[in-house]
């Protein structure tokens, strides 16, 4: 655990302290603990970028400091503003090293499936992490997945690997991880545009004639003079 930074308790509330806040590169931030009171913290910004982009990402156990305590800690989650991506807010969770916790980890697959390299099947990627629990200093960055004997219409579960050293799953474990899919065939639709030929019988007038010989015949025969 190598990541230690500084924070202070916050004391001004409301939104228009957080702009305060985040215009001068801080970010407002909670500190939750199951046997602790919860804690409203300024952190800055780049302090929790730097923690976000590690390896570990929201897994990774820091150390804060504030009021002269010296906690560790882990993100438990963090709000983002959808339209320009701005940090927010953060909500931090105690992290007691002796206790196993509840954490998601990603899973990354490993190998050309035969499936995709021998028949030109596709990989879908189903499951793209898990939740484990284990104790802190056993969360692992990643669980790759071996996927290079699957074959087309097969698949891999979470209950053919094994879980990580110090830790178990959580879930189903018939949770489908990974499957081989033949790629479909494109289908080419010719459309065939049916024409419509009308038969005249062999002496037999079409109707258009025959209506305008009809009024011919009702027209009255003009006089000689």
């Amino acid at each position: 655990m190598g990541i230690k930074i500084k924070g202070e308790t916050r004391e001004i509330f409301g939104k228009n302290a957080s702009r305060c806040l985040r215009r001068g590169g801080r970010v407002p931030a909670n500190l939750y603990g199951s046997q602790a009171e919860n804690v409203s913290l300024i952190l800055d910004k780049i302090d929790v970028f730097q923690i976000l982009r590690s390896e570990a990402g929201e897994n990774t156990i820091f150390e804060v400091s504030y009021n002269s305590k010296t906690q560790d800690v882990m993100i438990k989650e963090v709000q983002i503003n959808p339209i320009n991506d701005e940090l927010l807010h953060v909500d931090l969770i105690l992290i007691a090293m002796d206790e196993e916790i509840q954490v998601m980890v990603p899973f990354v697959l490993t190998g050309e499936a035969v499936g995709v390299k021998v028949d030109g099947g596709f990989v879908d990627f189903v499951t793209r992490e898990i939740e484990i629990e284990c104790l802190p200093k056993a969360i692992p960055e990643r669980i790759e997945v071996d996927i290079s004997d699957l074959h087309l219409n097969q698949s891999v579960k979470v209950e053919e690997i094994s879980p990580p050293e110090g830790a178990k799953w959580i879930g189903d474990p018939e949770t489908v991880i990974a499957m081989i899919h033949a790629q479909a065939k494109e289908e080419v639709v010719v459309e065939e545009e049916e024409e419509e030929e009308e038969v005249i019988a062999e002496g037999e007038e079409p109707e258009v004639i025959k209506k305008e010989k009809l009024e011919e015949k009702e027209k009255p025969a003009k006089k000689e003079e």
